[in-house]
């Protein structure tokens, strides 16, 4: 995958931004040397970018994310550190974004700045399998709910429709025309089809573009 300096991963609750955004970063990572991703999902949802923090460290990635992250705290606060992501130019960056409306405002601090320097994709993540994007109108009053709390435009789409771990094969084949749907719908490319890994072998050749995933830890 061809990336932009900063890659900004958004998607309704549930859909898999999270663990598509960690992805993403293990990828960038072998590409280029010095390599972010930050978590400005202040919202506080089940699964979090810290929680893949040791596989991160290991790997070299700079994890940056609010020091409550990942506990019962839910301060809508960001670490200075956050400003980086805008202030230095010489690293590329996975922004893993809330997951609504409210979750997005946090990115409208960074807009101005990103939208200036314009070297980035807005990736929407999407999951027929979650209550409220089971068809295609539906994500995309999602992503118009994100796109204008967050004041920048989304670039393209991610087809991430999954089951979790009870995933198969037929699921994923069964999403496309769902994700071809919401692309004509919002006029938005999809970029790629994410599967997990142990579902990779099965579909691959029968769908272009396709991505692999490992699931991140989830806490509990």
């Amino acid at each position: 995958m061809d990336y932009k300096r900063l890659t900004l991963i958004c998607g309704h609750y549930g859909s898999g931004k999270t663990n598509v955004a960690v992805n993403l970063a293990f990828d960038l990572k072998r590409q280029y040397n010095k390599t972010s991703i930050a978590d400005l999902d202040i919202v506080n949802p089940y699964f979090r970018t810290k929680d893949s923090r040791e596989e991160l460290e290991r790997a070299g990635i700079e994890l940056i994310c609010s020091d409550y992250a990942g506990t019962n705290v839910d301060i809508p606060a960001l670490p200075q550190q956050m400003y980086s992501i805008t202030d230095d130019r010489s690293k590329k960056v996975i922004l893993d974004i809330g997951g609504d409306d409210r979750g997005a405002l946090a990115l409208g601090r960074l807009a101005p700045a990103l939208l200036a320097e314009n070297d980035y994709e807005m990736l929407m993540v999407i999951n027929r399998f979650r209550p409220l994007t089971r068809d295609a109108r539906s994500t995309v009053e999602v992503m118009r709910e994100i796109e204008y709390a967050g004041g920048i435009p989304f670039t393209g789409l991610v087809n991430n429709s999954n089951l979790g771990e009870e995933t198969t094969a037929e699921d994923i084949l069964s999403s496309l025309s769902y994700a071809e749907e919401v692309s004509a719908l919002s006029s938005l490319p999809v970029k790629f089809t994410s599967v997990h890994d142990t579902v990779y072998a099965a579909v691959a050749g029968k769908i272009n573009n396709l991505f692999p995933l490992k699931l991140q830890p989830k806490i509990g």
